[in-house]
């Protein structure tokens, strides 16, 4: 996973770790070992970040460089 993603898109969302870590229902310290990597994050939290930020899971764990998420058409 590409840890460096969670932190950036974090921040260019102006937001803090707190903010993520309440949408995730964890607490701050769990939020950040997840951004440093001494974590894994469990894949029903990267579905909730995937959602809020309107992205794919692919990008948050750094499969693909393209933020935009998929077309609802190709889930189907």
């Amino acid at each position: 996973m590409k840890v460096e993603r969670l932190r950036e898109i974090r921040e260019d969302h102006d937001l803090y770790q707190k903010d993520i870590a309440k949408i995730l229902n964890t607490t701050q310290q769990y939020y950040s070992e997840y951004e440093l990597g001494l974590r894994i994050i469990p894949l029903e939290k990267i579905n909730i970040l995937a959602d809020y930020y309107h992205t794919s899971i692919d990008y948050l764990v750094g499969r693909t460089d393209e933020r935009k998420p998929y077309p609802k058409s190709i889930l189907k």
